[in-house]
């Protein structure tokens, strides 16, 4: 889908990790609910290191209910909506980057790269996530996810 400049008032139902939440979009009356991803940044996975806090972060920045605002709506290649997301009149991307909560993520932040200073900043303060030695990004950690444990292959029986 195309980049929207529409703005949308949606109401937060539940925070998913410290990047993605379900909403109620346009009419919050009906039980239809919408999963948004904020743009430009990657959250840690709920079981892996910090995924939890960043979680918390989020869900204290998007308290539930809220109504939040999303701008710039696009849909992805898996049918999510992804956006800008404004909660408590603060850029939700930027919050939970200045407290260390996420990585700014190249790969979907086109025209977002001033977020990355944020990250860099988190990073020499040594905030949130950055508090670890060597923090793995989410998107490399579910790439990890996906690979099959290898070890050695047993050798097949042989009889004499």
């Amino acid at each position: 889908m195309p980049l929207t400049t529409a703005t949308l008032l949606c109401l937060v139902v539940a925070i998913h990790d410290g990047d993605s939440f379900r909403a109620r979009c346009a009419d919050v009356t009906r039980n239809e609910e919408t999963f948004v991803a904020i743009r430009a940044i990657d959250a840690p996975e709920m079981r892996q290191p910090y995924g939890e806090l960043s979680h918390k972060s989020l869900v204290n920045l998007c308290l539930i209910p809220q109504k939040v605002k999303l701008s710039n709506i696009t849909v992805d290649v898996f049918g999510r909506t992804v956006a800008d997301v404004e909660c408590q009149g603060k850029d939700a991307a930027a919050e939970q980057l200045r407290a260390g909560m996420a990585w700014y993520d190249p790969k979907v932040g086109l025209g977002y790269e001033a977020l990355a200073d944020l990250q860099l900043r988190a990073q020499a303060a040594g905030r949130g996530l950055w508090a670890q030695t060597g923090p793995l990004p989410p998107w490399d950690w579910r790439e990890t996810r996906k690979k099959k444990p290898t070890g050695p292959v047993a050798s097949p029986l042989r009889y004499p």
